[in-house]
């Protein structure tokens, strides 16, 4: 029998050097993922603080047109304006609330300003879909709305596309539904409005969820995880391979010195 023999073969010096460059990429990869994290931490947290100090301020005016290039900075915001509504050419979008699945009513309001804009009047169950069954909330005349500002939301609902002909909406989009509804230029947002009850019950307003959810901390963790376990998995791999050569090197040494 050999004096080797039974030893685990050792692994080439290429092969060594694969392992540890592709350890250290992967290393580099998952600290990478795990910092980038840690920034969408603080971009979360900055965002949540930005919105609760709107959601708890007072109501401004409605932004006009001469804002709407920078509307996105009034997200969340509590809004106020006077008008009329135009209930004729209210869209109703698929929705579903802690009164369950439902439809937004979204209707047209002209304010005294000049301009127009979407109101989410609020909530309607399957059977109040039809304006006729809830008349007494058809709100007819001058108007006052307060509301929370929204971004429009465009396209569609999770795998669902909006289908202006068919009358299927899953999402408010504000330029769909004004081009539906040939309601020409209006504001790039819409308003949910509060909860002030309307006549008769519907529309239910103020059901409007603020709410994001921050996991970013967890990902960084699990992310900066892995990298420690894949760069001591690699120190492992390698340094033992180094250190069987060594041994290997010092008894090929002994054996040399004793068959002399």
């Amino acid at each position: 029998m050999s004096a080797g023999s039974g030893r685990r073969p050792a692994r080439s010096l290429a092969l060594l050097v694969l392992l540890g460059l592709l350890g250290l990429a992967a290393t580099a990869g998952f600290g990478g993922l795990g910092i980038w994290q840690v920034g969408r931490l603080g971009w979360k947290l900055a965002l949540i603080e930005r919105v609760e100090s709107r959601i708890h301020a007072p109501p401004v005016a409605a932004p006009g047109p001469e804002r709407w290039a920078t509307i996105a900075t009034d997200e969340y915001r509590w809004v106020k304006l006077n008008g009329h509504f135009l209930n004729e050419r209210e869209t109703l979008v698929q929705a579903v609330t802690e009164h369950g699945g439902g439809s937004w009513v979204m209707t047209p309001f002209q304010s005294d300003l000049g301009f127009t804009v979407l109101v989410n009047r609020g909530f309607v169950p399957p059977e109040r879909r039809d304006p006729a069954s809830r008349s007494a909330g058809q709100a007819e005349g001058d108007a006052a709305v307060t509301g929370l500002l929204r971004l429009s939301e465009p396209k569609g609902g999770f795998l669902r596309e909006n289908d202006p002909a068919a009358g299927r909406w899953y999402s408010r989009d504000v330029e769909a539904i004004a081009v539906a509804r040939s309601l020409g230029t209006v504001a790039p947002y819409f308003i949910d409005a509060d909860a002030t009850p309307n006549p008769g019950g519907f529309p239910i307003g103020g059901l409007t969820v603020v709410r994001f959810s921050n996991n970013h901390l967890a990902y960084a963790l699990t992310w900066f995880a892995l990298a420690l376990m894949v760069a001591g998995a690699t120190i492992r791999v390698i340094g033992g391979e180094l250190l069987r050569r060594r041994g290997r090197g010092g008894a090929d040494m002994r054996l040399t010195a004793a068959a002399r």
